[in-house]
């Protein structure tokens, strides 16, 4: 982000300090200050994004510390923000609806084709699509928690670790020179294990209270239809935009404000802000209305990202100088004797910071840690890469402020008066299921060799 701007071997520790007391606030806020937090939090971001920005040019200078900030909003957090709008957007004109009785074949079915299409349509346009139906369906059933939490786990976690398209984290990855199809190649066995053995535990625990509340349950018919098609059709544009940026290399670049932009990037930008558009023209308000659309979310995601990109540029610019910057220290603890990457250490390291501190900017800071040279990320250092990268996904699911889903599949099961565990109750379930298949996944994929 600022390598090439900013020298973060002579950078103070000081200067990264608002990142984390951004984070902290994100994370404990809606914890500890509910009601306050949720009206406030735009304050909360602007005051630490400033104190950062001031710190910056009090010891950079006002001309690099305003060329860093430009670089980091129109190469990362523009994108990113424009992907979620179109994903959004689309996704939310979408409206499944019908499904009248639910068995555990049918929840077992639902959430796995949710999963497959996170990696397509994003975690938040799979989930918003797939819970509401899901909703509906259980409806009549005495037990209806642990649907919802085998879809944050799946859809909203899980399910999106095979393409940039499905989780934040892997977008900037993307936008920091990783392969589109890199995750595909290399994270599926990933989550082929990690899904059939979710898939496995939930199918038996829904199979559980079925036959409990079988006798209890009237006879129904299972349908299923969908509206919104051209919806449908706007969320593949979305994925074939991104797609056409990591394919199409015309070799021509624009300067705005001191940072070069690809012109395949901006198409794709310009493009994903035009489908987000079309999608709110031709969308009937009664599909909006089926689906409870709101800009709540999205709003939320934009200001605290934004923050979250302003406090991050002196991280990174000191995680660039490496074994020469302050975070030295950090990254030996990465390291096995011999100075190589510890890949099992990278996947939980990244991937339990992941569950409390949002998993994008986790993801950002390891991938750095890591050397943030993407080509030998893919190459030499691929295991390493896919530990930052499965960690940073999948265990986002542990707590309801690892990944922007995971709240929102909250908030629409409240609303729908089904019991949801609150945020250590939720930890229960998921330390108790994630945390062995997590350990699975250390022992088959990850080196644990000191």
């Amino acid at each position: 982000m600022s390598a090439g701007i900013l020298n973060g071997a002579e950078m103070p520790l000081w200067l990264a300090l608002p990142f984390p007391g951004l984070l902290l606030s994100i994370a404990l806020g809606p914890i500890f200050a509910t009601r306050l937090w949720h009206v406030h939090y735009g304050k909360a971001a602007a005051f630490w994004a400033a104190l950062a920005l001031i710190l910056l040019a009090a010891h950079e200078g006002f001309a690099p510390a305003s060329r860093a900030f430009a670089h980091s909003m129109l190469t990362d957090y523009l994108p990113f923000i424009l992907m979620l709008f179109a994903f959004y957007t689309t996704a939310g004109g979408v409206v499944v609806s019908d499904l009248d009785r639910a068995t555990p074949l049918t929840n077992t079915g639902l959430i796995a084709a949710g999963a497959l299409a996170a990696s397509l349509i994003g975690t938040i346009g799979a989930s918003m699509i797939l819970v509401r139906p899901l909703l509906q369906a259980n409806a009549g059933r005495q037990h209806q928690v642990h649907v919802m939490i085998f879809v944050i786990f799946l859809v909203s976690n899980v399910g999106g670790i095979l393409s940039p398209l499905g989780n934040p984290p892997l977008f900037f990855g993307f936008l920091r020179g990783v392969e589109f199809f890199w995750p595909l190649q290399n994270l599926w066995p990933h989550m082929l294990l990690s899904s059939a053995v979710l898939l496995l535990v939930f199918f038996l625990i829904d199979a559980h209270f079925f036959r409990q509340e079988k006798s209890a349950m009237g006879q129904g018919e299972t349908r299923l239809q969908i509206r919104g098609l051209k919806n449908l059709a706007l969320v593949l544009a979305t994925a074939a935009a991104i797609l056409m940026s990591a394919l199409w290399n015309p070799r021509i670049t624009i300067d705005v404000l001191g940072t070069r932009l690809e012109l395949q990037d901006v198409v794709r930008d310009v493009a994903m802000l035009a489908i987000g558009l079309i999608s709110l023209a031709v969308t009937p308000r009664e599909d909006r209305e089926a689906n409870h659309f709101n800009w709540g979310p999205l709003e939320e995601v934009a200001k605290l990202f934004a923050a979250i990109f302003v406090c991050i540029i002196p991280v990174l610019a000191m995680l660039a100088a490496n074994a020469h910057g302050p975070f030295q220290p950090v990254i030996a603890l990465l390291q096995r004797s011999d100075g190589s990457p510890n890949d099992a250490a990278y996947f939980w390291a990244t991937g339990l910071l992941s569950s409390v501190l949002d998993n994008a900017p986790t993801y950002l800071v390891f991938f750095g840690l890591a050397g943030g040279d993407a080509a030998k990320l893919m190459g030499p250092l691929a295991g390493t890469l896919a530990a930052i990268s499965v960690g940073a996904v999948c265990m986002g699911a542990l707590t309801y402020i690892g990944n922007a889903p995971n709240f929102m599949i909250y908030a629409l099961a409240r609303r729908a008066r089904v019991p949801m565990p609150g945020f250590f109750g939720y930890m229960a379930w998921s330390g108790a299921i994630l945390l062995p298949v997590f350990v699975l996944v250390t022992l088959v994929f990850f080196s644990l060799s000191p």
